[in-house]
């Protein structure tokens, strides 16, 4: 099978294109003919330092769709022929290749109205912001959201999520993208690059502060914005944890909720991964009812995801960058 491989860690340009063994499927996994494979901040990030888990050359890319089309011992033979996607185990080689092994309790069966690009841009980031809106900060209509980087992967969805609840939300973007962000459901923008931030959400919401933060920016940001968290307020860290000795112990009392995806796979047992299966479905339900945008911004051949990924290490992008075998 044509695969990008790594043969050390490394950026992406030291990626290349490779003829591997087709991997067969062991005990409750599946072999799926990828179709597609989503582009991840931790792709690159990952391939940097390496994995010790890793055997060498290395297949990237945690966020597959195709058609199911091998099982191993323990998978149901009902499978064989079905559409799924899955967010996978990093530790384990992935999506960048024609064939990839999944999980089985971790699929989710992808609904005929959805195309499978838009699938595999769904779950690495789809699934971390509906974990820290939905099923961490129970976010509703009587909130006020702040979600940093509400241009980027997560935070656009979250944003999304956010305003779906009836949430009024606060987004830091820059100017660029301040009228997309608008577009995503985001009621108010601040220029993260010109403007105070958290003078500017004071303003914004009369001195009170916010009710909820999805951070997706780093443990220095989610620090500096406990300090915007009313009373029981919480905040979801994606890109590190804050520093909690920046608050007062009773004080404003605030919840701090670390969200780690892949640690379902490291740390987690059957059940957590079985989660993910849930939360991709719900997404892709929300897709399918046009409640939910999967912001592809556009598809890439095998040889382009070396591109893509410098591109997505520029911080710039403007919604997802999809793999696709055509």
């Amino acid at each position: 099978m044509r695969a990008l491989v790594l043969d050390r860690p490394g950026a992406p340009d030291t990626l290349r294109l490779a003829e591997l063994p087709v991997p067969e499927p062991g005990p409750g996994q599946v072999r799926v003919k990828v179709e597609a494979c989503g582009l991840n901040p931790v792709d690159y990030q990952v391939a940097a330092a390496g994995h010790a888990d890793w055997t060498w050359p290395h297949v990237l890319g945690l966020d597959v769709a195709g058609t199911v089309d091998a099982v191993g011992e323990g998978a149901s033979r009902d499978l064989l022929g079905v559409r799924v996607a899955c967010h996978g185990d990093l530790r384990r080689a992935g999506g960048f290749a024609e064939y990839s092994l999944a999980d089985v309790v971790a699929l989710a069966p992808v609904p005929d109205a959805l195309d499978a690009a838009s699938a595999a841009a769904l779950p690495c980031a789809g699934m971390t912001a509906y974990q820290a809106v939905v099923r961490r900060l129970h976010v509703t209509g009587e909130h006020t959201v702040l979600v940093t980087g509400g241009a980027g992967g997560v935070g656009g969805y979250a944003v999304q999520l956010a305003a779906q609840a009836g949430a009024r939300v606060i987004a830091t973007t820059s100017a660029v993208n301040a009228e997309h962000v608008r577009e995503l459901g985001a009621d108010e923008v601040v220029d993260y690059r010109t403007e105070d931030v958290p003078a500017r959400v004071r303003a914004l919401t009369g001195g009170r502060g916010v009710d909820a933060v999805v951070d997706t920016v780093g443990s220095g940001s989610a620090t500096g914005n406990l300090a915007l968290l009313v009373h029981g307020g919480g905040l979801a860290a994606v890109a590190g944890r804050p520093d909690l000795t920046a608050v007062a112990p009773f004080t404003t009392a605030p919840s701090v909720h670390e969200i780690a995806l892949g640690a379902a796979y490291s740390h987690g047992d059957k059940r957590a991964r079985a989660d993910l299966s849930v939360m991709l479905f719900e997404l892709f339900g929300l897709a399918v009812d046009g409640r939910l945008d999967p912001r592809l911004a556009r598809t890439l051949t095998l040889d382009e995801v070396p591109a893509g990924l410098a591109e997505l290490a520029a911080r710039h992008l403007r919604g997802k960058l999809v793999l696709t075998f055509r």
